[in-house]
Formats: structure tokens, sequence, C-alpha cells
């Protein structure tokens, strides 16, 4: 395995990180200890979850994930081995059954303290090292969404001022150690950066936002951001939920995967466009004779403001392969190549 710093921190983070997502939805708590025990026996020692997992998410399903991780902290005893970052849920259309429920939720004190302490005690542990907001309050374009469309009534969200307010008054109480952002946008990023610095509240030390071949938004504006203030990109969807192994090409819906189960949940991958630029990069892997998922995760590794590549899996074949692709190198040729293809339609999976 290889590694990279958390941000200004000490911390060395493996370079692929162990996402979590299905764990209590499509995974067991036995699938779920395996898959933690083979990661951290091949290195792995960041693992990132949050506490409106598993997905999909459901009143039945909330929390699962972390109770996992928690129940495999105290069978296992790694806690200390293992770099632990998750998020908590912001306001939402959905997720009535999060605290006071969908819109009610934020990042005020009241939401923050509640959302850190029921973490902590389904995780098991008295402190997590990255904590993150998983998406702004404020309107912003995530989730298969491009343009920022301004709306001068929105308005009801926290100030950045007393989002770090509210994170510095956790970290001194010995919560968390560091705080991240997710799904986030490069005035977002700025302006965190900007205010943590000017009022020595914490600072950002990483952004967990889409990333893929058929996904490089990151690449527009964000990327000089995370590179010039240290603040790296945890890049989750890096097979594009699976559809960059090729499993999904031509209509084909295997059983149990996840566009199989939720068609409509992951729309924004299953496009015409995406598919015809995901054929391309299937054909350009078998090529090289690289599984197509070994080149599609090996791209996201060697970005230079990529700090991790979080990687899931429904299965210990399929973890298996994803944490192989550390040891592929791509060669000059063949990202040429994929720069060729990305130029032709440059985000068909927005």
């Amino acid at each position: 395995m290889k590694y990279r710093k958390l941000g200004t921190t000490n911390i060395d983070v493996s370079i692929i990180c162990l996402g979590t997502m299905t764990w209590g939805g499509q995974n067991s708590q036995s699938e779920a200890f395996d898959q933690m025990n083979y990661a951290f026996e091949k290195g792995i020692n960041f693992f990132d979850t949050a506490e409106m997992y598993a997905i999909m998410p459901t009143k039945e399903t909330y929390g699962k994930t972390e109770e996992i991780i928690g129940n495999w902290f105290n069978q296992y005893g790694k806690r200390k081995d293992i770099i632990l970052a998750s998020k908590i849920a912001s306001k939402s259309d959905g997720l009535e059954w999060v605290r006071d429920g969908g819109k009610k939720l934020g990042f005020d004190k009241k939401n923050m303290n509640a959302a850190v302490d029921a973490s902590l005690k389904r995780l098991k542990t008295d402190y997590i090292d990255l904590y993150q907001l998983h998406w702004p309050e404020r309107k912003v374009p995530i989730f298969g969404k491009l343009d920022f469309v301004y709306d001068p009534n929105d308005t009801d969200w926290s100030t950045v001022e007393e989002v770090l307010e509210n994170l510095n008054d956790i970290i001194k109480a010995g919560k968390i150690r560091y705080a991240g952002l997710s799904n986030e946008t490069p005035w977002g990023m700025m302006k965190s950066l900007q205010v943590s610095k000017e009022k020595d509240f914490p600072r950002m030390m990483s952004i967990q936002n889409v990333y893929s071949l058929v996904n490089r938004v990151f690449d527009t504006a964000h990327s000089e951001v995370a590179i010039r203030e240290n603040c790296g990109l945890l890049a989750y969807s890096p097979i594009a939920g699976g559809r960059l192994s090729g499993k999904y090409l031509n209509g084909v819906l295997p059983k149990d995967a996840r566009y199989t189960l939720w068609p409509n949940r992951f729309s924004r991958h299953a496009t015409e466009r995406g598919d015809k630029a995901i054929s391309k990069y299937v054909n350009l892997a078998k090529k090289y004779n690289i599984t197509p998922t070994k080149m599609a995760n090996a791209f996201v590794n060697d970005r230079p403001f990529v700090t991790s590549n979080i990687i899931g899996a429904t299965s210990l074949e399929q973890l298996k392969e994803n944490i192989d692709s550390i040891n592929i190198n791509l060669s000059q040729e063949i990202l040429d190549e994929i720069q060729e293809i990305h130029s032709y339609d440059p985000n068909p999976c927005v």
C-alpha cells in the first residue's frame, strides 16, 4: 500500500480508502467484517462512513454502517490502527428519521453535537479522526447537477464562521480530531479556508467529491484549490457505481447490483452518453491487458490532487480488484488515450 498526508496534518492515510456505504444494506455484518479484515491486511488504514449509511438510506438502515464498524472495533481491537472518517447529514428533502428530520437538519450547534455524539456511540469510540460535512446546507449543484443556480431566497443556512466555531468546540471536547468538506464547491472550499485562517478556527483538511473517468468536473476548478491549499480530494464513485467495470453495458442488469436494485437513484451514471464513453474506456483497458476496474481506479489514484480513493464493494472479489489498482502504473501512452476519450465528451456522467 502507498500513503499520503491528510491535508496539513502528520497523518498518513492509505491512497485506497475503504468505503462502507453498503454495509447494513447490501452487505451483512459478517461480509463487512471480511472486507475490513482483508483491507487491513492489505495495508488500508483509512475507513470512510457516514451517519446516514447504509445506502439506500431508510429509517431501518440509518446508522447501521457505523454500528457494524463499531462492532468490528470491539471484536478485533483495531481502533487505534484506523484513521476513521464519518459525516454529518445536512438539509434534505428526505431523511425525516435523522434527528429532527429533513429540512431541520444542518450544521448548527444542536445538530452537530447530537450527530457526533450518536456517531461516537454507534462506532464504539470516543473520537473520530476526520468529521466531514456531508453536503452543504445552501443550494449547490450536487448529485447529478452541474450548473449553479442562484436563489436569492436561499438564506437559511449556518454561516461558515458558525460552522467552523461549532467544529472548533467539538475538537476541543476531544470528540473529533480534524474536519473536512464533502460535495462542496470551489467557493465553499476557499471561504472555509479563509475564515479558518482569519478566526484561527479548524481548517478543512480534505474534500470528498465525486470523481471518475466519466465525471471529472473536479478538474475544472476544485483541483487547483486542492493542490495549492493542501485540501486534497477524497474521491468517491471512482468507478461510477460499478459502471466503469463494463458489467452494465448492452443493457445487462446483474442480479443484486446497484443499478438493478435502484435504477432511478443513481441515474446520473446511467446515461446513453455515459455508456458510449464507458464502452471506449473498457476497450482501452482490454487493449492494454488491464481490467477496466483497475484502470479506472488507477487513473484516480494517480491524480496529483487526490489524497485518497474511496473504493466500495459488495463482494471480496470486487474488493480485491479495487485494492489491486494500487499496483497499476498507467503509461503516458494510456493516459494520452484516456485524454482523447475524455476530450470527445468530458463529463458524460455528471
